[in-house]
């Protein structure tokens, strides 16, 4: 059965995934429009270029930034929240379903739905701002102030899929632990320190792997919001590569950041599955 099912897997591994691989890494040491043959080899100078662009550096930042408030902030209230609706009483399923209900909602209209709640004219918050009679703030034309409105979106979008693993794994656990530990005399911050940590590991180390890969290609949720303005504030590497690369037909150029951002989820991916992830 192995035999029959391998060969199907690997040729369209071989075709839509592999070989475009490959041609991105030739194209990006060529300067290239994407027309014709790639004949103007220039070696490493697209990489140079990458690598010194400042909105490239914006991008890199705002890509840090994402992984940082999705490590401290989205995946410890997934936790909290998956803790309080791990049991199954009434009422926790309706609460499961509404957290959970954003991470359904494709990003290009959960995008869309959020600038019109920050629209400080028309949207949501200006309705907000004008019942008390002040003017709102355009959030997502402000360069200082965009990309921390974008992190709201971000945890809001993605907190329910972390909840709905803990939750799986928290399901896993015996009951018959916290019994114990009751009759030993834990309280319910040793409960949770003690036992529900130490056997939820491996989920959270499943779920910070998710939150850290997906944070380093978001690109969904940023080109209905602000298409990485204003001046670049909210660019990411994904987005950085589609407004520098694909719009402008800079396709050598764009494959070359390609390649940057394959080597770091490649090498994040093998890393850390190798450090963290190899008992699991």
């Amino acid at each position: 059965m192995l035999l029959l099912c391998l060969p199907p897997a690997l040729l369209l591994f071989t075709l839509f995934v592999a070989l475009p691989m490959g041609e991105a890494a030739w194209y990006s040491f060529f300067r290239w429009n994407g027309f014709g043959q790639p004949s103007e080899w220039i070696g490493l100078r697209n990489f140079e270029r990458v690598l010194a662009n400042p909105a490239f550096h914006t991008a890199l930042l705002n890509n840090g930034l994402i992984i940082l408030v999705s490590l401290l902030v989205q995946l410890p209230l997934a936790l909290g929240l998956a803790v309080l609706l791990a049991d199954r009483l009434r009422g926790t399923q309706g609460f499961r379903l509404i957290f959970f209900l954003p991470y359904i909602l494709a990003e290009i209209a959960a995008g869309l739905i959020w600038r019109f709640v920050y629209d400080g004219d028309y949207g949501l918050l200006a309705r907000i701002f004008g019942a008390f009679g002040a003017t709102a703030p355009q959030l997502l034309a402000e360069p200082e102030l965009a990309m921390y409105a974008i992190l709201v979106v971000i945890v809001w979008k993605y907190f329910g899929f972390h909840m709905v693993l803990y939750i799986a794994g928290l399901q896993q656990i015996d009951r018959h632990l916290y019994e114990a530990a009751r009759i030993d005399g834990a309280g319910a911050w040793q409960l949770f320190r003690l036992v529900t940590v130490p056997l939820l590991a491996p989920t959270i180390r499943l779920s910070v792997f998710f939150a850290i890969l997906g944070s380093l290609q978001l690109f969904d949720l940023i080109m209905p919001l602000t298409k990485g303005g204003p001046s670049d504030s909210t660019q990411t590497m994904v987005s950085f590569l589609y407004n520098y690369g694909v719009t402008r037909m800079q396709i050598g150029f764009g494959s070359a950041v390609g390649v940057v951002l394959f080597v770091l989820c490649v090498g994040f991916a093998f890393g850390y599955k190798r450090l963290l992830m190899k008992q699991d």
